[in-house]
């Protein structure tokens, strides 16, 4: 499908800055100053799941290990330095290896939801999203099964939710785009908050919404992401720190 409403990727906007304006009339000042203070509109968040509004507990890396093989894992990540997408490299894979690739994936998966723990912080801005009217979607490659689970431990609806067995799955910008034909919105008036550049910053930006990267370690300032395609709008370490960058960038609204 198209790639629709792209915009340029904006890295980390919290400010803007003028420092090599040369001086202006007081009314072009005044325009700038506008300008400046124009906040954009939001009207939906769209989460990622696992990493984002779980806890991380599943070993990313062991699994893609079991999956592709210790060879291959090691060619795969040198020439992927933002992340292996492990489903994009099964489906090239004859059926009877998918199939057992998959199987590899669910046990994986299955461990990882027999610990599933609920982010810091998810409950508390899920309520401030309630109260600001602000929709809520989720857009995760895990499964349908995982999500309802979810749904049932954190006692919140999310909708829609979209999981892998929505085609074509994130990065692909198609999941993103049908929750905002779904809230008739346009992406620019919806964010992506997520843990992975490949996947969730990816979607967000192909998609023309905004982006918040989720990095709780710190692990995106290593020099090997600076030359990514996709950056993020905006980057946080908790999602306890959501909150005010929502109030503070922009204009809340049903």
């Amino acid at each position: 499908m198209p790639l629709l409403c792209f915009r340029a990727p904006l890295f980390f906007h919290h400010t803007r800055a003028f420092s090599s304006m040369a001086p202006t009339t007081s009314s072009s000042a005044a325009a700038v100053s506008r300008a400046v203070t124009t906040k954009a509109s939001l009207r939906g968040v769209v989460f990622d799941m696992d990493g984002t509004l779980t806890v991380p507990v599943i070993d990313f890396p062991a699994m893609y290990r079991a999956v592709l093989g210790e060879e291959a894992y090691v060619k795969i990540k040198s020439e992927n330095p933002s992340g292996i997408d492990i489903l994009h490299h099964i489906e090239t894979w004859s059926p009877d290896k998918q199939k057992r690739a998959y199987e590899i994936i669910a046990d994986f998966e299955k461990q990882g939801s027999d610990r599933l723990q609920i982010m810091p912080g998810a409950s508390e801005l899920c309520e401030f999203l309630e109260s600001r009217n602000i929709r809520r979607g989720i857009i995760t490659r895990n499964v349908k099964e995982a999500v309802d689970l979810f749904h049932l431990k954190f006692g919140k609806v999310f909708s829609p939710a979209l999981s892998r067995e929505f085609r074509p799955y994130k990065p692909h910008p198609a999941p993103l785009l049908n929750i905002c034909s779904n809230w008739d919105l346009q992406p620019n008036e919806v964010m992506m908050i997520g843990d992975s550049l490949k996947d969730d910053v990816a979607c967000g930006k192909r998609a023309g919404a905004f982006a918040c990267l989720l990095d709780e370690t710190g692990r995106y300032d290593a020099p090997e992401y600076e030359d990514v395609e996709f950056k993020p709008d905006y980057k946080v370490s908790s999602l306890v720190e959501v909150r005010s960058l929502l109030e503070k960038n922009f204009e809340l609204t049903s």
